[in-house]
This record gives structure tokens, C-alpha cells and sequence, in this order.
């Protein structure tokens, strides 16, 4: 027997081995089965009968018409996984539901679901339809609940066997229902899935009804597979979102309430108030003195000395070109909603620097006003 001929013939026998193995079915020796109740304990007349206790007493309210034996389904139950952004589930309930609350406040949370359920569908190449939509008054509010149920077309999947000549062993087609429900705030939604028809066709013929513990896992599974969509979609929003803050342009050339050319940050005059130290002690600024109330720093500017061995290692630091001398940054707000601040510089006579200098050193000031590069 050639070497090739024997690997064939051991991955030939355990595939007959491991396709003989039912993962579904009990295995071992179910003679416990077969087993009859034994007769009741007579006690002879002559003697007192003994104390019994009730608590160890076995009910009868026996399902006589259950599986016994290796008929038996020993698959762990399936569950609603929450993995996407504040979803939660219900505490013992055995149906395929989970509640979504809102993360995103300037997305419509039950459009941004079914979103999701629709992505999900077309990648499973399957189509549907809205076949209700509902609205109900909530009692002493002008609010109102919504309903909306969504159904599926066929999902169809087929049991192929055979090599060169293949054949369909079994085919099986289920269709879903989606029910969404929104509370009248507007800030939760629940989404109940639920398995509507079903058909099954094997070498035994065909059948339309499905067993318990498959429906329930085929349920959990086409909601999970939502849930994982709705997740997806919430970490692209993220992503886009902190795309847009990174390409936000948080500074940019105006003027201030003077008309006098300036840098307008989008940022409260307090917060950047407070922050104008760490963008002094990084760009060569002395701070020699402030006004609180007026929002106003008077500080020294020493042009950063840049060695060798800084531009060898990549160390040194953009520098703003302007003379060594002394300055003014003043901080007024720009808006009543305070989120915008004007940042005007003025030299030691109490000039405004103009606005040929301003555009010169903009690229730095830009980077250093948005903070960018400290936090």
C-alpha cells in the first residue's frame, strides 16, 4: 500500500467516524430509559407507618411526552450578545429581543437601526419589505411610541455531498419578521426578531415545522448578526467623527471686535484662557505679567536656540519668526454661545501686529492655538 493510498485511507475513516458522531444528541447508555416505577412501600398492619417528609416528595407534573435518551438536544441555549454601543437585554426572557439606548445625539437612533438591519440584508444578498408602520399617542404627552415591522425575503442554504458527482443532500429555506418599537422620548429602541416560515427537504421528504431549540437559536442568530452590524456602523461614526475633529480648522485669520486683524479660535474664552501658559512655555514666550480681567498676557519673546544634535534627532520645535521683544495676547469672545475667542497680539506700544505678519507665522501659531500637538 503506497503512502499516499494509507493517508487517504485514515482521513477516509475519520471523517466516517467524526460524521457518525450526532453533536446535537446525547450520547452513552440510556438504560435509565427503559426503566419502570418501582411499586409503592406496603407497610403490614400490624405496623405504624413511618413519617414521611413532603419536601423530598417527587412531583408528578412529569413531561411524560419529552425526549429521552440520545432524542435528548444537549446544545447549550443560544443568547442576545449586546456588543454594539448601550444595548442591553432583557433579564429572563427567552425571545430574540434587545433594546438599543442613544450615543450618537445627532442621529435618528430608529433610522440608524433599521440602517443597520438593511446593510445587513443586502450583504446576505436577501430583499424585504415594510409591511406595517404604526404610531401610538402616550397618554398625557403630545409624544407618541412607534412600530415598525420589517420581513424578510428567503434565506436559502443547501447540504451539498459527493466529489466528482454532487448531489443536495438537504435544503432549508426560513424567511424572518423584525419588529422595532420606539418609546415615545425617542431615546430607546427595541428590535424583536422572530422566524415566520420555514421549509426543510431532505431524502425523507419535506417539512415546514422547525424544532424549538433550532428556531430559537436561527432567531438569536439573525439578531446577533444585527447587533454586530449596528456595532460596525457606530465605530464608523466614531472614526468619521475623529476624522473631522483631526481635520477641523480650529484656527483661523480674522479680527476681533475691533476690526483689528486677529486669530479666531474656535474654543470658550475660559478654556483657552487657561490654556495660553502651555502654548507660551512650548514656543519661547516668557510670561511677565497678566490682566485676569482683561484677558491679557504680557510676555517676552527669546527666539528658541535649535542645536545640532536637535536637528539630528528630529527634536526641534516649529519657531515662530518675530523679533525678540516684549507682547501683548489678548483673549476677547467673539460670540454670545462663547465658542469662539479672538486672540490679538500687540507689541510693547500697544500696536496690533499686522496682517502681513500674522499670515507669515500662521501655520505655526494654527498648530499651536488647536493644542493638536499636546493632548
Amino acid at each position: 500500500m503506497s503512502r499516499q493510498l494509507f493517508y487517504f485511507s485514515v482521513l477516509s475513516l475519520t471523517l466516517s467516524a467524526c460524521s457518525s458522531v450526532d453533536s446535537k444528541r446525547a450520547q452513552g447508555n440510556f438504560d435509565y430509559a427503559k426503566k419502570h416505577e418501582s411499586k409503592a412501600f406496603i407497610v403490614p398492619k400490624n405496623l405504624d407507618k413511618p413519617a414521611t417528609q413532603k419536601e423530598f416528595l417527587i412531583t408528578k407534573k412529569i413531561n411524560y411526552q419529552g425526549s429521552l435518551g440520545e432524542k435528548v438536544d444537549i446544545r447549550a441555549p443560544s443568547l442576545v450578545l449586546p456588543i454594539a454601543a448601550s444595548s442591553r437585554v432583557i433579564a429572563g426572557t427567552h425571545e430574540a429581543i434587545i433594546w438599543f439606548d442613544k450615543t450618537i445625539e445627532n442621529k435618528d437612533l430608529l433610522v440608524f437601526i433599521q440602517n443597520a438591519l438593511v446593510s445587513q440584508l443586502k450583504s446576505d444578498d436577501v430583499s424585504y419589505e415594510v409591511v406595517d408602520s404604526s404610531s401610538q399617542d402616550e397618554p398625557g404627552s403630545k409624544k407618541q411610541s412607534k412600530t415598525e415591522i420589517y420581513e424578510s425575503d428567503w434565506y436559502h442554504s443547501e447540504i451539498v455531498t459527493g466529489w466528482l458527482f454532487t448531489d443536495i443532500e438537504s435544503s432549508t429555506s426560513i424567511r424572518f419578521r423584525y419588529e422595532f418599537f420606539l418609546k415615545p422620548h425617542g431615546r430607546s429602541v427595541s428590535l424583536k426578531v422572530s422566524l415566520i416560515d420555514y421549509i426543510k427537504t431532505d431524502n425523507d421528504g419535506g417539512s415546514k415545522t422547525i424544532d424549538p431549540i433550532d428556531k430559537q437559536r436561527a432567531e438569536m442568530l439573525m439578531l446577533n448578526e444585527v447587533v454586530a452590524q449596528v456595532d460596525y456602523n457606530y465605530r464608523l461614526q466614531q472614526r468619521e467623527n475623529r476624522l473631522m475633529r483631526a481635520n477641523q480648522k480650529l484656527v483661523v485669520l480674522g479680527e476681533n471686535s475691533e476690526a483689528e486683524p486677529a486669530y479666531v479660535v474656535e474654543m470658550g474664552l475660559n478654556n483657552l484662557w487657561d490654556n495660553m501658559p502651555i502654548f507660551f512655555e512650548k514656543h519661547g514666550f516668557t510670561i511677565n505679567d497678566l490682566n485676569e480681567s482683561n484677558k491679557t498676557y504680557y510676555v517676552a519673546f527669546i527666539k528658541p536656540e535649535t542645536s545640532i544634535w536637535d536637528t539630528i534627532w528630529g527634536d526641534e520645535g516649529p519657531v515662530i519668526e518675530v523679533n525678540d521683544a516684549k507682547y501683548q495676547f489678548v483673549l476677547a469672545p467673539l460670540d454670545d454661545k462663547d465658542q469662539q475667542t479672538s486672540v490679538s497680539i500687540y507689541n510693547a506700544d500697544g500696536e496690533p501686529l499686522p496682517l502681513e505678519t500674522l499670515e507669515r507665522i500662521f501655520p505655526v501659531m494654527e498648530t499651536g492655538l488647536s493644542f493638536r500637538s499636546f493632548y
